[in-house]
């Protein structure tokens, strides 16, 4: 996915907010090859957790409807490792298998001085990191 620096700052500005717990967002595309991000939505999440991380369904389909309103696609759902390097912890793996196709943006901030944003494409159990 091609993400501006403008955008990818908006994620990890997000993550920064709340470092002692994960954030979540979703990251609109347009595009084929290769998938130009051009926007971002932020989202809650209604756990308020530093393990773990769910955005409202109901907020997440207002987003989807919004998105396809606009001709856009889902491209990316992201969201932050506080204490942990960003890759997809089990939880989500089997999250992202209700999501085929898109991208896994983690921002990690187990340094919060210089944090890591890698992307990934979740098919089952296969994790595969992506260019951003």
């Amino acid at each position: 996915m091609d993400i501006s620096p403008e955008l990818l700052g908006r994620l990890i500005a997000h993550a920064r907010e709340d470092p002692a717990n994960e954030c979540c967002g979703v990251v609109a595309v347009r595009g084929i090859s290769p998938r130009r991000a051009v926007r971002v939505y932020r989202t809650r999440n209604i756990h308020e957790s530093p393990l773990k991380f769910e955005i409202d369904s109901k907020e997440l389909l207002g987003i989807w409807q919004q998105i396809e309103a606009e001709g856009l696609e889902l491209g990316a759902i992201y969201h932050s490792h506080v204490r942990s390097a960003p890759y997809p912890s089990q939880t989500d793996i089997s999250f992202a298998a209700r999501w085929p196709g898109v991208e896994w943006i983690i921002v990690g901030l187990k340094d919060p001085a210089a944090p890591e944003v890698r992307s990934f494409l979740i098919n089952g159990s296969e994790v595969s990191e992506v260019a951003i």
